[in-house]
């Protein structure tokens, strides 16, 4: 049944359709696909139900959407997929429990409508997966922030409560002083910072909690209060590196706050933005606890609870040597030129067994940038798929752009991505053209029913990764992430962080996270489209020229491929 313990396939023969289960973070991809030719025409979509490990009861996954040709006040039941199914050939589900030991069971059901609109049902495929905390245990965890603050999962389950200023602070430099008030703060901010701020606070307690640690820390963004009370806690057992460009330089600004309290708790406090900006996001612990923190996710509101970002926990004596001289050169130099003769900024393996995992930091000299090397790379050695989350992207004029652009208009490479840019965001739609979407989209003003209209707090750049994931159905698969912007003053001025994963299972996991971000702002627009009318899934067809909600999906190229490509 298993391709690998991340993928795994059901085994039903008897079944029309074929399924595969892709491990995510905290998450899991379902992928569908007929198996021979297209569906009938009374074909409606699919029953999604899911097992917990240990359980004996399956719960059906439910859909905003039901059918505009049945009454639904009839049918308590009705927003379940066994009455209103998904529409869909994939679907990312984040099960309340994604942490439990053992197996998960997906049952996935081909649902039927009669021309009276009774559903029937068709034989299902089922496969089991383990999500796991972890991605390889002791070795490298790869975490997300849920980035939905602008959701209609988080005014269902948090706004109803009470504003969202209750919840964030409007202006970051309140960060530190700001307490949320919120009815269900204890439970809403760990559920916006997902995976991604439960790692990085566990991190920072085992710092704590072994008196030897010495603990580094590289800081873009420092406003988040509970993050900056347990760096308290470590006293002269820290040395911090904070970033002082801009916003970040007057008094009155929180990382100058989070300087002062640092100084006074005994650490040695660094303040620089090298040639631009100091964008580094890293947590180095080195005792009996030994690892590190990078990736994408600022620590403050934004960054845990606001944003879409990827935090990567590395463990292991290896990890913390080479972030370690990296730091170590940022808090004794600073200085781009200094900085750029330095080792840590070629590639260097992280040492983790079995794992093909290499690091960089900038500022690169111009003799070891790395951008050309990783535009040619997407450019000339991509052969079946680019999926990608930059930030800034189409601010960015340059070589990455360029080798994007041209993969994206290549017909033999399978290309979905989402930048954001001051305006908003571009989303890389399925047809392969660009809709742009804009923030006054974002704000949720005026979406169709059945939804409701989302919050405004939170405002400005809500997609906030810089990941690129390279043919992750192949065994070259492989993954470009860090603070990186993929541009040249990420590469020769600014202090960042950037890895080169080459592993299936981690390409698996961002190749999710891309699809599950792109999918939920791909709905934006289509609720943007549909403002005046009501969203509802289609009927099978009723009268001469009236498609089935599926044709798209034979017909469209783009849908073709993303139908096969994942299942």
């Amino acid at each position: 049944m298993a391709q690998a313990d991340f993928q795994v396939v059901g085994t039903n023969d008897k079944a029309l359709f074929t399924l595969k289960l892709h491990r995510g973070e905290g998450m899991v991809l379902l992928a569908m696909n007929w198996k021979q030719g297209k569906p009938t025409s009374d074909f409606v979509g699919f029953a999604i139900e899911y097992q917990e490990p240990g359980e004996t009861k399956f719960w059906p996954l439910r859909n905003r959407l039901t059918f505009s040709c049945v009454d639904a006040a009839k049918d308590p039941n009705v927003k379940q997929t066994l009455r209103s199914p998904i529409q869909k050939f994939r679907w990312v589900h984040l099960p309340m429990n994604a942490a439990a030991e053992g197996k998960f069971t997906y049952r996935v059901t081909p649902v039927f409508m009669s021309p009276t609109h009774e559903l029937s049902y068709g034989e299902p495929q089922k496969a089991e997966i383990a999500l796991a905390r972890e991605t390889y245990p002791k070795k490298l965890d790869v975490t997300f922030t849920r980035g939905y603050v602008t959701s209609q999962a988080f005014v269902d389950h948090y706004e109803s409560a009470g504003p969202i200023s209750t919840l964030l602070p409007a202006k970051a430099a309140d960060g530190l002083r700001f307490v949320a008030t919120h009815p269900k703060v204890t439970e809403a901010l760990p559920w916006m910072g997902f995976e991604a701020r439960k790692a990085i606070f566990e991190v920072l307690d085992a710092a704590v909690a072994d008196d030897r640690a010495a603990v580094r820390v590289v800081a873009y963004d420092l406003n988040e209060p509970e993050l900056v009370a347990k760096l308290e806690k470590l006293g002269a057992r820290l040395q911090v590196v904070i970033d002082d460009s801009d916003d970040h330089a007057p008094e009155s600004s929180a990382e100058t706050q989070a300087a002062t309290r640092l100084r006074k708790a005994g650490a040695k406090v660094v303040r620089q933005s090298m040639g631009n900006l100091q964008h580094n996001k890293m947590i180095v612990v080195d005792g009996k606890v030994k690892k590190v923190v990078c990736g994408s996710t600022n620590f403050s509101w934004r960054g845990f609870y606001v944003q879409s970002n990827n935090a990567v926990v590395l463990t292991g004596p290896k990890p913390v040597k080479v972030f370690a001289e990296a730091f170590d050169v940022y808090f004794s130099d600073g200085t781009v030129k200094g900085f750029g003769a330095s080792p840590a900024t070629e590639w260097t393996s992280l040492g983790l067994s079995g794992l093909d995992a290499q690091v960089t930091f900038s500022p690169h000299a111009n003799h070891n940038a790395a951008l050309a090397s990783i535009a040619d790379d997407i450019a000339k050695h991509t052969t079946s798929s680019l999926l990608y989350s930059l930030a800034f992207l189409y601010q960015t004029p340059g070589p990455i752009r360029e080798a994007v652009t041209k993969q994206t208009n290549s017909s033999n490479v399978f290309v979905y991505g989402i930048s954001d840019k001051k305006v908003g965001l571009d989303l890389q739609m399925p047809n392969g053209n660009v809709a742009p979407v804009y923030a006054a989209q974002l704000a949720g003003d005026g979406v169709p029913e059945p939804f409701k209209s989302e919050p405004t707090g939170g405002g400005g750049t809500r997609m906030h990764h810089k990941f690129v994931v390279i043919d992750f159905d192949k065994p070259t698969a492989r993954v470009y992430l860090g603070s990186y912007n993929f541009s040249s003053v990420a590469d020769t001025k600014n202090g960042e962080n950037l890895l080169l994963i080459k592993d299936r299972r981690i390409a698996t996991s961002y190749m999710i996270e891309a699809l599950r971000i792109f999918d939920h702002y791909h709905f934006r627009v289509i609720e943007t489209a549909a403002k005046g009318k009501k969203l509802s899934l289609k009927c099978p067809p009723q009268k001469p020229g009236e498609k089935a909600w599926f044709e798209e999906d034979w017909s469209n190229p783009r849908k073709k491929r993303d139908r096969e490509l994942f299942a």
